[in-house]
């Protein structure tokens, strides 16, 4: 194989790498961005169960269960 040759295929290979790089670079940035989200729904959410919970706290009196 030439020297011109292995240069060629070199290139090639750098080309398809950088390639797979930029679309694997693309990929990260959306599933960070859909776990952002996901982590603000979920503090939202924790929040609204806390304050559902507070609100129905006094509620509910403290009883023994009957088998005791």
């Amino acid at each position: 194989m030439s020297a011109e040759a292995r240069i060629v295929q070199l290139e090639i290979i750098i080309a398809e790498q950088d390639r797979a790089i930029h679309e694997l670079s693309d990929q990260i940035t959306e599933q960070w961005k859909a776990v952002e989200k996901i982590q603000r729904q979920l503090g939202a959410l924790s929040e609204r169960f806390i304050e559902l919970e507070e609100q129905g706290a006094g509620d509910v009196p403290i009883t023994k269960p009957p088998h005791w």
